[in-house]
């Protein structure tokens, strides 16, 4: 099948004004008649849920956690990009949009990618008016950095908890809905299925994870923000918590699932310490812009502490590899170049596996007061988890799995192919490519959550009869029938080993073969050890206690379960897709230079599969990708 974006036509500065006018639209008595689930409140669900709300329609918004306040989206700590140009050094809506298209290695479409660009300076008005503490210079402007793959400085920031204080932002818009009663708010629920009646998404069944009780919740439209799905290589810059469990119902009751081999591996993280961690720690792509990455050159070096490395025995490596961006070269680059260092006997720190990041010269030339300023709550961070301070001594880092570009496929709505399920921030596939940007994200989170879906759902809602569907409907009890009976049957098995094993195994296949680096042989060797894996967890495995409580061993393995499948799809599109582009890196297509080599002939589209039922191949569909504003080249930051 050939898949159909609905992109609008036109000069492209004009489609997304022009499709806002041309969408349906619901008047104001009408949408107290219309309800919409929201399944997650991160960034994109929390701002939706309030947008959404504000409007008048009736929404039913879901966590797992105990409060939105938890979000993965609290993470997030550098920055956020807008095309302001406070810092009049060049910057555009198309500047942002073209350094947008080109960090993605151009697999995202041209129409999304436009409009992200074009509301993101709204999404700073929006946060300012919230009360969002952005950092201000002397003057009491809002101040800007640098972030990777750009050569202006249009990254909003406060300090290294951006996410954090955006996340409030929302939250307080959240908080006044439910106040005034549009708002719904569902915490400690788990969504395990979503209810399609007559090929149309109305409806959710989840577990409540405090009594264990399975609950189903009907509506007129569903909206999933369920974020991304990277912790199926186990170690990972994510919450433990993050998993690909709605996401991966829904592929199951038949959306398609985008560019799952996309997935983001961020160059500064702590380096792991032990076999037994269960979770990596960030560290802002932002220090970057103070921080200078390198590695010795001479091995004999290794055991030395860096200070007493003479700067001509450093190889400051992005600088002499990228010239013109040096340090801010994007995330799978930076990445790359870090693990070639390491690959070739000259990583730091415990096993060979880190580079530097040095703020020697930046403190030198701005003074320790300005750094901290700048990242201090980043550098107490790395300090209480190694032990080492980072003005004395430079920080390690080494590459680690972070940000999942693919996602439920969505069309220019962002609505998925099933009518009624809409798709919000890192759970679709749709504007980051083969590569994010830095400070992209939170962007995507809250252009898609303020701006975009308050608009696209009333066109969606205005062609459908409101309250047709109830939890009355057989497919609701079919639905809780369903849920009840897998948990029962993981329950059952009281195999030897515990869900924690299976996923670290998961976990060490993907990273080493479908990792940093892929290769047909490493993702055969996936595709045939996955399966293996899965049907040894379907015999062996050890989940305690019932579902009718609390039980935390049964939500890991039901994730762990969703994982086993996944995985396996993820390595069956690298193995399909034989070129290289952004994080997605087949070592048998690359230049003389180590750099990616894309196949545009071939391969200059969005790959979406479909699931089949379970022992069937999945079947791909595709969207072609056509550039008519920035024209298909080797992408470059030399």
């Amino acid at each position: 099948m050939i898949l159909d974006g609905k992109c609008p036509t036109g000069p492209i500065e004009k489609t997304w004004d022009k499709h806002r006018f041309d969408l349906k639209l619901v008047n104001p008595a009408n949408k107290r008649k219309y309800t919409v689930i929201m399944v997650g409140t991160g960034l994109a669900g929390g701002a939706a849920a309030a947008s959404l709300g504000e409007l008048g329609y009736n929404v039913m918004a879901f966590c797992y956690q105990d409060s939105p306040r938890r979000a993965h989206s609290i993470a997030a700590q550098g920055g956020i990009n807008a095309a302001k140009n406070y810092p009049n050094d060049g910057d555009s809506i198309y500047r942002l949009f073209y350094d947008t298209i080109k960090g993605g290695d151009f697999r995202a479409r041209e129409a999304d990618v436009w409009r992200l660009a074009q509301v993101s300076n709204n999404i700073i008005d929006q946060c300012v008016a919230q009360g969002v503490p952005f950092a201000r210079d002397y003057s009491g402007y809002l101040d800007n950095r640098s972030f990777g793959g750009a050569q202006v400085s249009r990254t909003f920031y406060a300090r290294g908890q951006t996410g954090q204080q955006l996340l409030l932002g929302a939250y307080s818009a959240l908080s006044r809905q439910i106040k005034a009663g549009t708002v719904k708010m569902y915490n400690r629920r788990e969504m395990l299925d979503l209810v399609v009646v007559d090929g149309v998404a109305k409806g959710i069944t989840c577990r409540n994870l405090i009594t264990g009780e399975i609950e189903s919740y009907a509506a007129d439209a569903v909206c999933l923000a369920t974020g991304g799905y990277v912790n199926v290589f186990y170690l990972s810059t994510n919450a433990m918590g993050c998993s690909v469990t709605a996401n991966w119902k829904a592929y199951k009751k038949g959306a398609f699932f985008a560019n799952p081999c996309y997935t983001q591996i961020h160059p500064t993280c702590i380096p792991q310490a032990g076999d037994y961690q269960s979770k990596l720690t960030l560290m802002s792509e932002s220090l970057r812009n103070d921080g200078r990455c390198w590695v010795p050159k001479k091995k004999e070096d290794l055991g030395k502490h860096p200070s007493e490395i003479p700067d001509e025995d450093r190889d400051y490596y992005l600088e002499r590899k990228y010239p013109s961006f040096g340090n801010l070269a994007p995330r799978d680059i930076a990445s790359r170049a870090a693990k070639e260092q390491c690959d070739d006997g000259r990583g730091v720190g415990p096993g060979g596996r880190g580079v530097y990041l040095d703020f020697s010269d930046s403190i030198k030339r701005l003074g320790e007061s300005t750094i901290r300023e700048r990242y201090g709550n980043l550098f107490e961070m790395y300090e209480k988890i190694t032990d080492e301070n980072g003005y004395k001594r430079p920080m390690r880092m080494y590459p680690a799995p972070h940000y999942s570009m693919g996602g439920l496929w969505v069309d220019y709505n962002l609505q998925s192919n099933i009518p009624g399920l809409f798709v919000l921030g890192e759970a679709n596939f749709s504007v980051h490519g083969a590569n994010r940007l830095g400070a992209s994200a939170l962007m995507q989170g809250l252009a898609d959550g303020y701006f975009v879906i308050p608009y696209t759902i009333g066109g969606y809602l205005a062609t459908v009869k409101p309250g047709t569907v109830t939890t009355a409907n057989p497919e609701f009890k079919k639905s809780v029938e369903d849920v009840n009976g897998y948990a029962n049957k993981l329950l059952s098995i009281n195999g030897k080993k515990t869900v924690a094993e299976f996923m670290r195994e998961l976990g060490g296949l993907m990273w080493e073969n479908c990792g940093m680096a892929r290769s047909k042989e490493s993702l055969e060797t996936n595709l045939k050890k996955i399966p293996a894996l899965r049907e040894e967890f379907w015999k062996n495995v050890k989940v305690t206690g019932t579902g009718a409580e609390l039980n935390q061993d049964l939500e890991n393995a039901g994730r762990t379960a969703d994982f086993l499948e996944f995985g396996e799809l993820l390595c069956r599109d690298a193995h399909h897709r034989e070129e290289s582009c952004g994080g997605h890196f087949r070592v048998e297509h690359q230049y003389e230079d180590g750099e990616a080599m894309r196949d545009d002939a071939n391969f200059c589209y969005v790959g979406a599969w479909e699931y089949k039922g379970d022992g069937k191949e999945p079947e791909l569909h595709k969207e072609p990708l056509k550039f008519e504003n920035v024209h298909l080249a080797v992408r470059s930051y030399k």
